[in-house]
């Protein structure tokens, strides 16, 4: 069931580990003259961003190269790359387009449907009420929420951990052909549970969004406040990001916006699924952002800046999904080669978005569209291409390059 695909059912670092990878190094070289080249339109650093001037020459043709192969090879109709690398400089480039019925070219300043890195900013909202002694990791779910199958044993930590066993709601048989409805967060529990859980708590890592469903309530529960002024008030806002970043309600987010387009929908052309309702995702995927507010919300995240020291080191302690040796989820997290942060897929739209604490890099990368190729997430793949060429000792996601007919 293609659509189950998108709801974020698959583990960000399992969505990374599988498939194919592109090589960098044949970037320009494998399809000479024969590569599609989509437009491409350069941001300068950031106005007042001595810090990152832009990467050498070089090195950005490199990236050029590269990224336009992987675009060539997946066929995106539009995608936002931005690195910044503390000695080696930025890169900030968009190639394609954002509207494929006008042709308006895609920009750096385009918001776009961040997906599974919602799950980022709901789990820090649950860590903030476990700073002001609100709530304990370890309590479990059914001392606030009822009729949760386990929920007596299921903790804070497992569910924000992906340890839970609750099945994953978007893997329901029947889910795909109800994309387009509009959900309450209850109809979406309501759906998980009439099936049984699919483990004991805490046994093993399976990705669900059931998980962050009840971590979202359970905020809402506490603090007394919707889930979106609560992200909006306690989260962005210290932050200091903008008001592009929200938790959407309804179909509209925040302009301007690039088109987004799939064809994981009931019907199996590609679409433009920009204004399909997020209702489905809620605390797991409804969010939009942009370049710019994930630039700074990488660090944020990766540093615990909004949290205590202490909480922020139970958040990055990260436990094996069993993909990638040495690699891990933590609590709302991902630590893949010492990148941190997290992915997000969803109708119409893939982000990345990660932080290198050991060389202080950041990496965005915003696509207009959730297709895969050849099994393989896309933004994994441009992640790679980058990767390769800028923080090669930190390989994102971690493989050796497979090279590319």
């Amino acid at each position: 069931m293609r659509p189950t695909r998108i709801r974020m059912r698959r583990a960000c670092v399992a969505a990374a580990a599988a498939g194919l990878l592109v090589t960098p190094a044949l970037a320009g070289s494998a399809y000479g003259a024969t590569v599609r080249v989509p437009s491409a339109s350069a941001a300068p650093s950031p106005s007042g961003d001595t810090e990152f001037p832009q990467l050498t020459p070089a090195v950005a043709a490199r990236l050029d190269a590269a990224i336009r192969q992987v675009m060539d090879l997946t066929k995106v109709p539009g995608v936002t790359v931005g690195l910044w690398a503390p000695g080696k400089g930025s890169y900030v480039k968009s190639f394609g387009v954002a509207d494929k019925a006008t042709g308006a070219p895609m920009t750096p300043d385009l918001g776009v449907r961040i997906g599974s890195e919602t799950k980022t900013f709901t789990v820090t909202a649950l860590l903030q009420l476990v700073d002001q002694g609100k709530l304990a990791l370890d309590d479990p779910i059914g001392n606030y929420i009822t009729g949760v199958p386990n929920g007596d044993r299921i903790t804070l930590r497992e569910l924000a951990g992906m340890r839970s066993g609750l099945y994953n709601y978007s893997e329901d048989p029947g889910f795909d052909a109800k994309i387009t409805s509009v959900f309450t967060p209850q109809q979406l529990l309501d759906i998980s549970f009439k099936h049984p859980v699919n483990f004991e708590p805490g046994a093993k890592f399976e990705y669900s969004n059931t998980n962050l469903i009840l971590l979202g309530l359970l905020v809402e529960k506490i603090t007394g406040r919707p889930l979106h002024e609560v992200i909006a008030q306690d989260v962005v806002g210290p932050a200091g990001l903008s008001e592009r970043t929200v938790l959407a309600r309804g179909t509209d987010f925040p302009e301007p916006h690039a088109n987004g387009y799939t064809n994981d929908l009931p019907g199996g052309k590609i679409v433009d699924a920009t204004h399909l309702d997020p209702s489905w995702a809620w605390a797991a995927g409804a969010m939009a952002s942009d370049l710019q507010d994930l630039r700074s919300w990488a660090k944020t995240l990766a540093t615990g800046t909004l949290l205590t020291p202490a909480t922020q080191a139970e958040r990055l302690k990260t436990q094996p999904i069993g993909i990638i040796p040495g690699d891990g989820y933590g609590l709302g997290i991902f630590n893949v080669q010492g990148w941190l942060g997290h992915n997000g897929s969803l109708p119409g739209y893939e982000t990345l978005t990660v932080y290198l604490p050991e060389e202080q890099a950041t990496m965005v990368v915003l696509l207009t569209t959730d297709d895969l190729y050849k099994g393989q997430e896309p933004s994994t793949l441009f992640g790679e291409a980058v990767t390769g060429i800028v923080t090669p000792g930190h390989l994102y996601p971690g493989h050796k390059p497979v090279e590319t007919k």
